[in-house]
């Protein structure tokens, strides 16, 4: 210090700027703090307040300590924007105002998640919460939300220079942005995440083992997840849409997920058609729902001879030609009833 000249000037934007460039490189257990002391506002057409939001969203820093020596308290707002403000009227203050700050700067504090079901109680649990830099988007934090053997929700230690954003890693997320919590201060964070479960079952049969579906939000074509047959999957209270990839396809357009109950949907055992051929060819499988509907479920494989398909119960039919036939009078037309847990023939020629 002794060897600065002070210039009669106060570039508070400025000098942010450049203090940014004194940090090393990005590490995961580092503070990167700025302490800035001054006795004077910005005086050279800067904008500290523009700066110091800069660096907090490029993750260079974490918001400053501004500590004012001997500033009219007019000026407060002026610098509160830039970071945490402290004003030291006295060589007394100041070393009192320095404690607090470097205290502040070094601990942590600490605070819970509280996962609200559909009455307002923190009953729900066992989910991933991630921590976000509200300004930098970083993530500051990982954490599988627990119940301590109290039955409440478990004590998180954060960083309470940090506003963080919060992701509830439900299905669909939550999100809370804006989360201050301050030193020497327990807070609780509330997220509204009343959840159900769905379970999809198959009625006996190995045929949809490993077979995944897809759920989606009623009334969005956005795929929220794909979840596997017989397996139970947690989501937000509410309505929703399936599409499982059997033959034919179905959709169900409006399922009830309710808080703390498992919603059930039953798709029936399939059955099994075997398809002799004469040769490899050219043909399709169509269901048919009525007798003016018939709707188109898949092609035949043009490869094989022989091929098994599984199929939903119901009534079909198959239009085949072969490779080598080379008149339209040749196209086989056959119909046939698939049953549930059956194997058919059927041969095409």
């Amino acid at each position: 210090m002794r060897y600065l000249n002070p210039k009669g000037t106060t570039p508070i934007a400025h000098s942010l700027k450049l203090a940014g460039n004194d940090f090393p490189e990005p590490c995961i257990d580092c503070r990167n703090i700025i302490i800035l002391i001054t006795d004077g506002i910005e005086a050279c057409d800067g904008d500290p307040c523009e700066v110091s939001y800069a660096l907090q969203q490029q993750g260079i820093v974490l918001k400053p300590f501004v500590i004012g020596i001997g500033i009219d308290e007019g000026f407060r707002e002026t610098f509160e924007c830039i970071g945490h403000y402290y004003n030291a009227s006295d060589e007394e203050k100041f070393g009192e105002v320095m404690e607090v700050v470097i205290s502040q700067a070094l601990n942590s504090t600490t605070a819970q998640v509280n996962l609200l079901d559909i009455d307002g109680l923190p009953t729900e649990t066992d989910v991933n919460l991630t921590f976000t830099d509200h300004f930098s988007g970083r993530i500051m934090y990982n954490y599988i939300h627990t119940m301590n053997y109290r039955g409440v929700p478990d004590t998180l230690v954060l960083d309470h220079l940090v506003t963080y954003n919060l992701r509830v890693n439900t299905i669909p997320p939550v999100f809370v942005d804006s989360i201050n919590v301050y030193v020497g201060k327990h807070t609780v964070i509330a997220a509204d995440a009343p959840q159900g479960k769905l379970l999809v079952k198959v009625d006996g049969g190995a045929q949809y083992r490993g077979l995944q579906f897809i759920v989606r939000q009623k009334g969005k074509m956005e795929t929220l997840n794909y979840q596997e047959v017989n397996q139970e999957e947690a989501y937000l209270v509410g309505n929703y849409s399936l599409e499982i990839p059997v033959l034919p396809k179905i959709i169900i357009d409006d399922v009830a997920i309710n808080q703390s109950a498992t919603t059930k949907v039953t798709i029936p055992r399939p059955g099994i058609l075997n398809l002799i051929k004469s040769a490899p060819g050219y043909g399709s499988i169509y269901h048919r729902k009525s007798a003016t509907e018939e709707v188109w479920v898949t092609n035949i494989n043009n490869k094989l001879k022989n091929e098994t398909v599984v199929l939903q119960p119901g009534k079909y039919r198959i239009v085949f030609r072969a490779q080598n036939a080379k008149q339209t009078l040749y196209t086989v037309n056959k119909t046939i009833e698939i049953r549930s847990g059956a194997a058919d023939v059927l041969q095409l020629y």
